[in-house]
C-alpha cells in the first residue's frame, strides 16, 4: 500500500472492534488476566492497551519498520533510546547542530552517566573519522538542523556506521515519514517528537521510537521501567492526526516553497533557508534523498533584532509561538527561543543572526500567507 491508505488503514484491527470504524480510547490502566498460554498482560505503563498497539502497528508501517513504539514526549524517546543503547564507558559520535533539548541531554545528561560524546560537522565526513574511538556505539543525525535547515549526506552517515558497527540513529521529525523514511536507507533507528506533524494540531506532547523489532523491544523495557508511558487518549488523538498526515504536510511542502521563493525575492530579505531553494547549500542533498523539502523556513531580515521584532508584532495570520507542524503558521526568533541559551558569539558562530525568523508553515490558503509576511514586511520598515 502507498503511505497515504497506510495512514488510514495500517494498524487497525480485523474485525473492526465491535464494528466501530474509528479505534475507541481504551482508558482504562489495566485488564483483566488470567495467565493462560499465549495471554498478554495488558497494563497502561507497559504501552500494550488496544490503542497502543494500532497506533504502534500504523506507525511501524509508515516506515516499513518491523516495530514502533510511543512514548510520552519526543524528548522520553531519545533520552530512553540513549540509555538503553549506550552504558558507561560508551561514546556516541553526534551532529553538532541539534535541537536544544536533545543537545543539552548530550552535553550534561549522558556525560553524568559515564557516556562520553563528541559533536561533528554533519557534512564533514573527515570530523567523523576524527570522533572515532574504540568505545564508539552509535551515531546520531537530524534530517534537516534547527534552524538553517541544513541535510547531511545521510546515505555516506549509514555506510560510516555500518563500516565501523555502529548503529546508526536519526530524528526524522522535520520531514515524516511522508518526505523521508530512514530505515529505507539503512537507519537502525527512526524517532519523533509525535508532538509536531505527525499529530499536527498541537494539541498534544508525544513521541515515538521505530525501528528494528530487538531494539525497539529492549527502548520499550525501559519505557516501563522509566514510566515514560503515553496515556491512552493521547494516543487517541495522535491516532486520529495521523490519517491526515500526507494532506497536511504535501500542503505545507508546496506552501513552504512559495514562501520561501516570496521571500527570497524580496528586498528587506537577505538570506532565505530552505532546502527546496536552488540556492540553499544542501539542495542537491535535500533533492536526492527526500520526498518533500518540508514545511519549515527560516529567513534573516536586512535589519536587527528589533526590525525582526516590528515584522513579528505586524503578523495577522501567523501566530508567534514555538514549536511547528501544526495546521496553523508558527513563527519564532530562533535567538529568543531555540537558541537563547547561547551567546551572542556562539550564535554568530551558527549563523544564527539575531534578525532570523523561523517560519513553520501550516495550511492556510498560501497566497493569504504571502500576504501577511508582505504586509509585516512593509508595515515594518515603516
Amino acid at each position: 500500500m502507498k503511505i497515504d491508505t497506510k495512514l488510514v488503514l495500517a494498524g487497525e484491527p480485523s474485525p473492526r472492534l465491535m464494528g466501530a470504524v474509528v479505534v475507541p480510547t481504551f482508558q482504562s490502566a489495566t485488564f483483566q488476566y488470567r495467565g493462560a498460554p499465549g495471554e498478554e498482560l495488558r497494563y497502561g505503563r507497559y504501552n500494550n492497551t488496544p490503542t497502543h498497539q494500532v497506533l504502534q502497528q500504523k506507525l511501524a508501517s509508515l516506515e516499513n519498520a518491523e516495530a514502533a513504539v510511543v512514548t510520552a514526549s519526543g524528548m522520553a524517546a531519545i533520552s530512553t533510546t540513549m540509555v538503553t543503547i549506550l552504558k558507561s564507558g560508551d561514546h556516541l559520535i553526534a551532529q553538532n547542530c541539534l535541537y536544544g533539548g536533545t543537545l543539552e541531554l548530550f552535553s550534561a545528561d549522558l556525560p553524568s552517566l559515564g557516556i562520553e560524546v563528541t559533536f561533528v560537522d554533519g557534512n564533514d565526513p573527515d570530523s567523523w573519522h576524527r570522533a572515532l574511538r574504540p568505545t564508539t556505539r552509535a551515531i546520531y543525525m537530524e534530517v534537516m538542523t534547527n534552524p538553517l535547515l541544513e541535510v547531511a549526506d545521510l546515505k555516506q552517515v549509514v555506510a560510516f556506521a555500518r563500516a565501523h558497527g555502529l548503529l546508526a540513529i536519526i530524528d526524522n521529525t522535520f520531514a515524516t515519514p511522508v518526505n523521508f523514511r530512514p530505515l529505507e536507507v539503512g537507519f537502525d533507528l527512526s524517532l519523533y517528537s509525535c508532538t509536531k506533524y505527525l499529530n499536527g494540531h498541537s494539541d498534544l506532547v508525544a513521541g515515538a521510537v521505530v525501528g528494528r523489532r530487538e531494539l525497539v523491544e529492549a527502548i520499550t523495557s525501559r519505557l516501563k521501567r522509566f514510566g515514560t508511558c503515553l496515556d491512552p487518549h493521547a494516543c487517541f488523538l495522535l491516532y486520529r492526526g495521523l490519517k491526515t498526515l500526507a494532506l497536511r504536510v504535501r500542503c505545507q511542502n508546496q506552501s513552504a516553497l512559495r514562501i520561501a521563493s516570496f521571500l527570497e525575492q524580496h528586498p528587506l530579505v537577505r538570506r532565505v533557508y530552505y532546502p527546496g531553494l536552488a540556492s540553499h547549500p544542501s539542495h542537491a542533498q535535500a533533492a536526492a534523498l527526500l520526498d518533500g523539502f518540508g514545511g519549515v523556513l527560516s529567513f534573516e531580515l536586512a535589519g536587527d533584532a528589533q526590525f525582526a521584532d516590528r515584522v513579528l508584532e505586524r503578523l495577522r495570520i501567523a501566530v508567534v509561538a514555538p514549536s511547528l507542524g501544526g495546521v496553523e503558521t508558527l513563527v519564532t526568533r530562533p535567538a529568543l527561543t531555540s537558541h537563547r541559551g547561547l551567546s551572542a558569539e556562539e550564535r554568530q558562530r551558527l549563523g544564527i543572526a539575531d534578525g532570523l525568523i523561523r517560519v513553520a508553515v501550516g495550511i492556510e490558503d498560501v497566497e493569504d500567507l504571502i500576504a501577511d509576511f508582505s504586509q509585516a514586511l512593509e508595515g515594518a520598515a515603516t
